[in-house]
């Protein structure tokens, strides 16, 4: 049963108290990471043999994998991922920068250019789960960007396939490249590169925390959008919401992992008692209800604080990957939210909408992170390059200022530098 905690009868390190993962996967990404570097497709297909049981034959999908995908998959879902490709790709057109000069000085031009990443590796996960959404969501800013090349990699299942769904989206996105590769020794792949994966410049996408841990140990190596952990939803709503959709919206988040977090935080105890019962109710018919469950065991709480004003707080202080402001006006609130991955605005927007259809992305900063980071975007499949040209005239002008700076800074060659060309 989820707790109930009154702010100001509780020590407010309970409040963000969170259960996290007991092992440490460290050491055993290490030793898949420097197996893959060295080994190259041998590594990945055996460690593909030990962790999925199937040994592969090619670690690339075939075209005629993707024939049969298609082929399966109902026409009904093809017409649903085309309209949200559509809406993720409105949303994310407007994020385009575009480069810029500056020449409003004789003899002087300055200016930043955007060039797109040349190859980008998406990782998308497949294990208890498939997920064809994060085919769109990561496939489409991609493409929007301009990146020459995009490829994929997803586990694949016990018959040595990759779910249907994923190809599907994949297809709708325009990404041909796949390749059946999951967990650590993927992300390894992508890294450094194998005889079949190809080496990316970055790798985007959301995983378990062997993933996670490889991400974060080939940063450096290549790029990457950030350190996911388990999802998290936080609802501010006050006494007028409906408690069955409160419930529901928890437990959406709540099934995708057993260390993830669903909170509430409402300033009406009637409220916090019919969610709660909501949820023990709505549990009982879930498909996933073993992970829903532990989940809201290990991380699941309703605060009730005194008024709106001291929720919005708690939420800035959690900083959530997802929060609901569940009330009849949201948009009085949205300037009082500081940090959140993404928020969803009133009673009628739950947050699968933002999973699956909407159009802003779904692969969100987590366990605080959104205080200083954002959800993925166009910006992360491009990089700036700035550029400098000052004529000698121009030069002559401001040659002995940067003589003078670079002096301060005992950096006499910078200073000679600079000079040199004006004593000619």
């Amino acid at each position: 049963m989820i707790k109930i905690m009154e702010l100001g009868k509780i020590d407010k390190k309970d409040i963000f108290a969170r259960v996290t993962p007991e092992f440490d996967v460290e050491k055993t990404v290490s030793d898949i990471i420097t197996a893959v570097k060295t080994g190259g497709d041998k590594a990945v297909l055996d460690y593909c043999e030990k962790f999925d049981k199937v040994r592969l034959a090619n670690i690339e999908v075939s075209q005629s994998e993707f024939d049969e995908a298609m082929s399966e998959i109902e026409p009904e879902f093809i017409e649903i991922l085309k309209k949200a490709a559509f809406n993720i790709e409105k949303f994310h057109r407007k994020q385009l920068r575009n480069s810029f000069i500056i020449n409003d000085e004789n003899g002087v031009v300055m200016g930043q250019k955007i060039i797109p990443l040349d190859r980008v590796g998406l990782y998308v996960p497949g294990g208890t789960a498939a997920y064809p959404s994060s085919v769109l969501m990561n496939a489409i800013p991609a493409k929007i960007a301009g990146c020459k090349e995009i490829v994929i990699t997803t586990p694949p299942d016990k018959d040595g396939k990759v779910n249907p769904a994923i190809l599907a989206a994949a297809k709708v996105a325009g990404v041909t490249r796949i390749f059946k590769v999951g967990g650590a020794q993927a992300v390894a792949a992508l890294a450094y590169g194998t005889q079949s994966v190809p080496k990316v410049d970055k790798i985007v996408g959301p995983g378990n925390a062997f993933v996670a841990e490889a991400k974060k140990q080939v940063f450096g190596k290549v790029a990457i959008d950030m350190i996911a952990g388990p999802s998290e939803i936080l609802i501010v709503s006050d006494g007028t919401s409906d408690p069955r959709h409160l419930a529901a919206d928890m437990l959406s988040q709540a099934e995708h992992d057993r260390l993830a977090s669903a909170v509430l935080v409402t300033d009406s105890i009637n409220l916090a008692n019919s969610v709660r019962d909501e949820i023990d109710r709505q549990l009982k018919s879930l498909e996933r209800r073993e992970i829903a469950e532990a989940s809201i065991e290990n991380n699941g709480k309703i605060i009730v604080c005194e008024n709106l004003s001291e929720a919005i707080d708690i939420a800035n202080e959690i900083a959530p990957e997802h929060l609901e402001i569940s009330v009849d006006n949201p948009f009085d609130y949205l300037d009082k939210i500081r940090h959140a991955g993404s928020v969803f605005m009133g009673k009628n927007c739950p947050e699968a909408l933002g999973d699956y259809f909407a159009g802003a992305n779904h692969t969100l900063p987590t366990s605080g992170t959104a205080r200083f980071s954002s959800p993925l975007s166009v910006d992360d499949f491009i990089k700036k390059m700035q550029y400098t040209y000052y004529t000698k005239d121009a030069l002559e002008k401001v040659a002995k200022d940067v003589e003078f700076f670079a002096q301060k800074e005992g950096l006499t060659a910078h200073a000679k530098s600079a000079v040199i060309r004006i004593e000619d």
